[in-house]
């Protein structure tokens, strides 16, 4: 079979890879991000040359990511202060970027053949380096597309997301191989086979129980106060910003209580005394503790950081992997000039804490604290594991406006309850506030963009999945083992499904 007419398949490459959004927060329609890495995997197959795989994976890439985080551009214009005609440069760069790695994908797939299996293996080892390269921006990574409901989602505590990335690529690729062999009908059931296959058993990962609760229950409270972002760092604001979660600390008599990630918009040493020991004593006055969100400085260094006030003795968590161009200017001297003259975001010169935190132990619990952009990376999350028995992740989404991008954000938190089997709280300024069960599932979603205490009740858990005890090693040693067969043997004929 021929490839379509070069136009055609770049437009049908483009639709499938914005297609493929659907599969994602806030929609959670898991068989779309399938059936459009499917049409992309068709078409790849029906190219001739490694340079039209590549454009048909850049052409996907453009899709997926331009609708996918066109949320970008609300914060580099709306809240960043960047003229209109630069923050769509930059958003279209930054999806241009993020589409070589589906282009490189189809490229060197077509290179070394054997679609059928190369695809799926190239595709997640691209996720597994767009992690990390340039401090990472593992953003839409297809298994979260997955996260929780779909049996593929039962991968994520033996082999974390990539290993739900390789099951929803190997799926798309039997979906594409059914529908360019449809006529012969033992190689589609064959094919259909696998794929049903592969389905159960991500379904039977679900069954069992990775962790179990260990102590009492805790009852929490997760502010939400819905501080407009475009007033947030404003010195008119800050007495109300101190006065709103004064109030809403004091009408909880939760033993854990959780303000975002920056709530108070001051250096921590700037914080009146006199404040901090009125929510100190009502943390004490119910035997537990209060995390708040502020700016730590010392010896020169500012920290986005957690601090803790009540029962225990007080500690800290200072975040440790910043966001590029948000909180620290990468390259300063060749990027520094776009600060002065096009951006106006506050702590762009934070530093970093060290990987070496340990849980904080708070509310007669061991909470694992991660703040914000954080959570995307489980790798990093783990390693205060299986020490924790509760994970926090504090969030200021509010940059990105009523977008895609905290429902994403939210999934992508369910995605690590899941690896660790531990209950996930996330206190955020206006979403999405949420306790997320160790399934992924949510047992309670404020509202976004409303003033609210999210109450309920957290349970510590205890034990190890297979993903907090070996990482992404088990993954990448079979991504990377399958390669080297598939280079090794790459000159013989190779069935499909």
């Amino acid at each position: 079979m021929k490839l379509p007419r070069l136009g055609l398949a770049h437009f049908l490459a483009l639709l499938a890879g914005a297609f493929s959004v659907i599969g994602f927060a806030p929609f959670y329609a898991y068989p779309a991000t399938i059936v459009g890495i499917a049409a992309l995997v068709y078409l790849w197959h029906r190219s001739s040359t490694p340079a039209q795989a590549w454009w048909l994976g850049l052409a996907f890439g453009l899709g997926l990511f331009g609708v996918g985080i066109y949320w970008i551009y609300i914060s580099l214009h709306d809240f960043g202060g960047m003229p209109a005609a630069m923050a769509v440069f930059a958003t279209v760069m930054l999806s241009l970027f993020l589409a070589l790695f589906p282009a490189a994908t189809g490229w060197a797939a077509r290179k070394l053949g054997k679609l059928w299996l190369s695809i799926p293996v190239l595709w997640v080892l691209s996720e597994w380096v767009r992690g990390w390269i340039f401090t990472g921006f593992p953003w839409l990574l297809s298994g979260y597309s997955q996260i929780p409901g779909s049996p593929l989602a039962g991968f994520a505590p033996v082999l974390g997301i990539h290993g739900v990335s390789l099951a929803t690529v190997i799926s798309a690729s039997l979906l594409a191989a059914i529908a360019l062999h449809w006529q012969q009908r033992a190689m589609v059931v064959r094919t259909a086979s696998l794929l049903i296959m592969l389905w159960l058993a991500g379904g039977l990962l679900k069954l069992p129980q990775w962790s179990t609760p260990t102590g009492a229950p805790v009852s929490v409270a997760l502010l939400q106060g819905n501080i407009t972002q475009d007033l947030k760092w404003e010195n008119q604001t800050l007495r109300e910003t101190l006065q709103r979660y004064l109030d809403m600390t004091l009408q909880t008599q939760a033993k854990l209580i959780i303000l975002p990630e920056t709530a108070f918009p001051l250096i921590s040493s700037q914080l009146p005394a006199d404040y901090l020991q009125q929510l100190t004593d009502h943390a004490r006055q119910h035997g537990g503790d209060i995390l708040i969100g502020t700016v730590e400085h010392e010896n020169d260094h500012y920290y986005n950081s957690m601090l803790s006030l009540g029962t225990a003795p007080e500690q800290a968590y200072r975040k440790t992997h910043l966001v590029p161009f948000g909180e620290f200017i990468p390259l300063k001297k060749v990027f520094g000039w776009v600060y002065e003259n096009w951006l106006d975001i506050p702590l762009t010169d934070m530093s970093r804490g060290g990987f070496q935190q340990r849980p904080m132990q708070i509310a007669g619990q061991s909470v694992a604290i991660n703040i914000c952009y954080e959570d995307v990376f489980g790798e990093e999350i783990i390693l205060q594991l299986p020490e924790a028995g509760l994970l926090v992740n504090t969030s200021n989404d509010a940059w990105y406006g009523d977008s895609f991008a905290a429902y994403q954000h939210l999934q992508i938190a369910q995605a690590r309850a899941m690896e660790t089997a531990r209950m996930m709280l996330r206190a955020t300024n206006t979403g999405a506030t949420a306790i997320i069960r160790p399934d992924g599932t949510l047992a309670a979603h404020a509202p976004h963009f409303t003033t609210m205490i999210l109450e309920g009740e957290a349970q510590s858990y205890q034990g190890t999945t297979p993903y907090v005890r070996w990482g992404n090693w088990p993954i990448l040693l079979l991504l990377f083992t399958t390669l080297g067969l598939l280079w090794r043997y790459r000159a013989r004929p190779f069935a499909a499904p």
